[in-house]
């Protein structure tokens, strides 16, 4: 049976009377790693502050283990929460090797406890080599590794992650997203990932909250929200796509200019109002849903491609004018202006009540 590590019910935080996290709630169960994904601004790291007990909240309540730790009458103190935290620039010492980096907040263990757990950390994250190592001899990767370490050393209740990756090239970003949720899920430590970056937040999260202004728009897994997105803002904020304009036929169908597709409709609604036969819809068409067929007799004009190693990013113009983004293997490597053969391959369909002006 699951077990609520972490509580987040309704909870509100203001600056100079601006509103940047509105009512927001969301749970986590012990060994579950969360994710607040969303554009700069959305008020992710705020949240995570807030959980960390280092900003107060006006409204609403945070739990640990059951345990209220912050609402607006009530704060319990960071050092107190048994939370730890990994931030943006490491903010490891400088004038500490590793190894004493790691024990640092290790105080009320004694010495040959210290050493232990410091071994047996350094031995988790790959770097027993380099334990006397000062942080500037270490490479970026190395040093996050380091302040992974030092967080987990205590044995937190909780783990944040603040934009852990951000100072890191791409490539090395996505083997350390890689291997930090294998170090997690070893350890069955429970964590909160914040990021703007899909890509981390899919290679490391198992839930993941999109927000905009304060408020998240959907929590769910990374397949549902690029698949069954709920609203207009997740579906264009992750991943790629498109809308097209459809018509609801009936029950199970709608006809975009692409041709028919046949719908299992969960989310096609907004304002509350269920579609009904005839309504004018927006259909979401992401860039795997239309596939390079040279034998179909629907064309597209290539207008821009994106090269990318085993796929190219073609950006076409259908028929009617209308321009929709399709992701082929690189194999078939055709040129700008040149018309190619498309099919739609819709697995998920997603519409949204079209936006009157």
């Amino acid at each position: 049976m699951d077990t609520l590590l972490l509580e987040v019910a309704k909870i509100s935080q203001s600056y100079s009377k601006k509103t940047v996290v509105n009512n927001l709630s969301f749970g986590l169960n012990k060994g579950a790693i969360g994710c607040l994904l969303g554009p700069s601004g959305c008020g992710k790291t705020t949240v995570l502050r807030c959980i960390a007990g280092f900003e107060p909240i006006v409204g609403g309540e945070v739990l640990l283990n059951g345990v209220k730790v912050s609402s607006s009458e009530f704060s319990l103190q960071p050092e107190q929460r048994h939370i730890g935290m990994v931030f943006q620039d490491y903010a490891l010492f400088p004038h500490l090797t590793v190894i004493s980096n790691i024990t640092f907040g290790l105080h009320y263990m004694s010495r040959t406890e210290r050493s232990e757990r410091a071994a047996e950390m350094l031995e988790i994250v790959g770097l027993k080599d380099v334990a006397n190592n000062y942080p500037h001899e270490l490479s970026g990767g190395q040093q996050q590794r380091v302040a992974l370490a030092r967080a987990l050393a205590p044995k937190p209740d909780l783990l944040l992650l603040d934009e852990p990756f951000s100072n890191l090239d791409v490539n090395l970003r996505e083997r350390l997203s890689l291997e930090v949720r294998e170090i997690l899920k070893n350890q069955g430590t429970t964590a909160i990932l914040v990021t703007h970056d899909q890509n981390e937040a899919f290679a490391i999260a198992d839930e993941i909250g999109v927000m905009q202004n304060g408020e998240i728009m959907q929590w769910d897994s990374a397949y549902n929200l690029y698949h069954r997105p709920t609203s207009r803002f997740v579906a264009n904020f992750v991943g790629q796509g498109v809308f097209l304009s459809g018509k609801i036929l009936d029950s199970s169908h709608v006809e975009i200019e692409l041709g028919g597709l046949e719908v299992g409709i969960s989310n096609q609604h907004t304002s509350d109002k269920l579609f009904g036969e005839g309504c004018n819809v927006d259909v979401l068409i992401r860039p795997d849903d239309i596939v390079h067929d040279d034998e179909s007799s629907l064309k597209a004009k290539i207008l821009h491609k994106a090269f990318r190693g085993a796929e190219i990013l073609y950006t076409l113009r259908l028929p009617k004018g209308s321009t929709a983004l399709s992701l082929v293997p690189s194999h078939h490597n055709h040129a700008i202006g040149e018309d190619i053969g498309i099919k739609l391959e819709v697995d998920h369909v997603v519409a949204f009540g079209q936006i009157t002006q």
